[in-house]
């Protein structure tokens, strides 16, 4: 065992310095190698050919996610999986299996998937990854920003067509589908985008010919295509905008005009992820199927903001363009200058002398930040790091915010630091969709089972 605990660190020293960061890559040729020398040395070298092995697997899984979420799944301490990564313990057997079925999760299923989805509105793909988690296989996407979709095609390399706009899209072209997605403009029902454009003497929600006739869009498609289901995400604000009466126009098209059963709650993503961001989601039925929000698993406590930054201490690999050197700190671009702090607090103190609440979110590691905002690109004033007693605080790195909003390790980021702020910022929390298509998913099955045989099978869980 000795010899195997050498080796292991000798298996991960060794790729550091033959090519300077580790990959995983790397482990699985060194165990290839070592495999070969396995008439040598039969047991040890064995044993660290299975090792190499399982290594692989556990970078693939927190490139994935982060230390912290693989951590979790597999029941450990964060240092305990550092630990394996860097070779001072030895992984146990069990863990290859462990870390495959993790891997496996989420990955479009094979075979065409349990049922098809069509993504609206998709941005760089929130609504999509929750979805696919639970065997679902997207056949259509739209989505009009250029940016958005460069993202999205980077990550998911769909073999169909990214639509633009889908307003002048033909219902016809849509194809066939079992659940229709669609996370529909923010603006025209937000706090912000409504005081702004009073102000500006300009309509807003409904009244808007861009942007808030875009759900009588989504109305279209499902009247046309009739879906077994949909999912609809926008901002919680939707419920109180024009005094209610934005949402009872619809819940009116929804449930009337369109015969669906409809259930809506808003989520507070606090739960899965460290960030105050409530959104209310809108589930529909083609038939009533049991369906019940009581199903929903919301965690007690949700992890804290120090589980999605970089840890700058060397047990996260650097990852150019956002930190760098042997403990992977954070690059002096996201440390805001003098002059920019001393203008955050400056405003700040001007409002509070005024008795409003305009200000900076200065969040410590141990906490729960604010919304992640598009706007985060401009100064990143509504989640600062601190970084401790006479020091200014820093912004969060486009990663940081993707793990922020429960994104992958391995998602994607091809796009400036500005369009990745954006994005991030104007997209959903994944592990809220990730849960709530858990509970739709047999209901949706269901109502396919009903298809084909005529008789429908009530769920009893989800």
């Amino acid at each position: 065992m000795i010899i195997h605990t050498l080796g292991t660190r000798l298996l991960v020293q060794s790729s550091a310095v033959i090519i300077g960061v580790i990959t995983p890559q790397t482990y699985l040729h060194l165990g290839q190698i070592l495999a070969k020398m396995s008439a040598i040395i039969p047991c040890e070298v064995a044993m660290l050919a299975e090792t190499a092995e399982t290594v692989y697997y556990l970078e693939q899984a927190v490139a994935r996610y982060n230390v912290g979420q693989v951590a979790e799944m597999l029941g450990k301490a964060p240092k305990t999986i550092t630990r394996w990564r860097t070779g001072q313990t030895p992984p146990p057997p069990y863990l290859a299996p462990a870390l495959q079925k993790i891997l496996d999760f989420g990955r479009p299923a094979p075979g065409g998937g349990d049922f098809t989805f069509i993504d609206l509105f998709a941005g760089i793909g929130g609504i999509r990854l929750g979805f696919q988690a639970h065997g679902g296989r997207c056949v259509f996407t739209s989505e009009w920003n250029t940016w958005s979709q460069k993202t999205y095609v980077e990550n998911f390399g769909d073999a169909h067509e990214i639509i633009g706009d889908i307003v002048p899209y033909e219902t016809k072209d849509i194809p066939d589908h079992d659940v229709l997605l669609a996370g529909f403009p923010c603006q025209p029902f937000s706090i912000a985008g409504v005081s702004k454009k009073n102000a500006l003497g300009r309509p807003h929600g409904f009244e808007c010919t861009t942007q808030g006739t875009l759900f009588f869009d989504v109305a279209r498609i499902i009247a046309k295509k009739r879906p077994k289901a949909f999912l609809l995400e926008n901002v919680k604000n939707l419920l109180s905008h024009d005094k209610g009466n934005t949402f009872q126009v619809i819940l009116h098209a929804l449930r009337k005009e369109l015969g669906y059963d409809v259930h809506y709650r808003v989520i507070d993503a606090r739960h899965f992820v460290p960030q105050h961001r409530e959104r209310i989601l809108i589930v529909g039925f083609r038939e009533p199927t049991g369906f019940s929000w009581d199903a929903l698993q919301l965690p007690e406590s949700g992890p804290v903001l120090s589980s999605i930054l970089h840890p700058e201490n060397g047990s996260e690999l650097p990852q150019a363009p956002y930190t760098h050197g042997a403990k992977a700190v954070v690059h002096d671009k996201y440390i805001l200058t003098d002059k920019l702090w001393a203008y955050l607090q400056a405003y700040a103190e001007k409002h509070r002398a005024a008795g409003n609440g305009f200000g900076f979110g200065l969040v410590k590691p141990e906490q729960t930040a604010r919304t992640l905002s598009a706007r985060y690109y401009k100064d990143g004033s509504e989640i600062l790091v601190s970084r401790g007693k006479n020091k200014n605080p820093r912004r969060l790195t486009p990663r940081e915010c993707a793990r922020l909003m429960g994104f992958p390790d391995d998602f994607h980021i091809p796009v400036s630091d500005t369009q990745a702020y954006r994005q991030f910022g104007n997209s959903v929390a994944v592990p809220v969709i990730r849960e709530v298509a858990r509970i739709m998913r047999p209901h949706v099955l269901a109502l396919a089972e009903q298809e084909r045989t005529g008789a429908l099978q009530t769920p009893l869980f989800a």
